[in-house]
């Protein structure tokens, strides 16, 4: 059995590479909670853009809401008028694209955004639905027997987490 090793914080200079190249002074970051919320907000903060970087829930969406109930994760704040927005979504790992779906359907029950786009720190392939990042900081393999989730220290530092499930 080999043990996949991330590092996050490398993986994200590279995201933030791409997300400079992705914006544009009327970009406004909307990162999926939790791990593309902590993103989204040291974005916004190493790019020096205004304001506060927005954050959304999947939670209200999802395919499988009777089964999961609604998460502890945080409910979407928007600081901005999504009308017209260019929105960059961000999110720590995509995989079979459901949040995704669900997140794009919250976006829209706030308004009609000029553009979506989407970065994400990994990409794990796996998709069940035809959604893909317009930027991946990495492309990996991991079982389907695993989850891999992105942890931020209390001195902001990231890390992942891999588990078997």
């Amino acid at each position: 059995m080999s043990t996949l090793a991330l590092d996050a914080e490398a993986l994200y200079r590279e995201l933030l590479r791409g997300v400079q190249q992705l914006c544009n002074a009327d970009t406004r970051l909307v990162g999926i909670t939790s791990g593309g919320a902590w993103l989204a907000e040291r974005l916004q903060a190493d790019l020096k853009l205004p304001g506060k970087a927005g954050t959304i829930s999947s939670a209200m969406h999802r395919d499988d809401f009777a089964q999961r109930g609604l998460s502890s994760g945080g409910q979407t704040q928007l600081p901005f008028d999504v009308n017209g927005a260019q929105i960059l979504l961000l999110d720590d790992v995509l995989y079979t694209g459901r949040t995704l779906r669900a997140v794009i359907n919250e976006l829209f029950d706030f308004g009609r955004p000029a553009s979506v786009q989407l970065a994400v720190l990994v990409d794990r392939g796996g998709r069940q639905l035809p959604i893909q990042p317009d930027f991946a900081a990495a492309r990996v393999s991991v079982a389907p027997t695993q989850s891999l989730a992105l942890a931020r220290s209390d001195a902001g530092v990231f890390s992942f987490d891999v588990q078997e499930a």
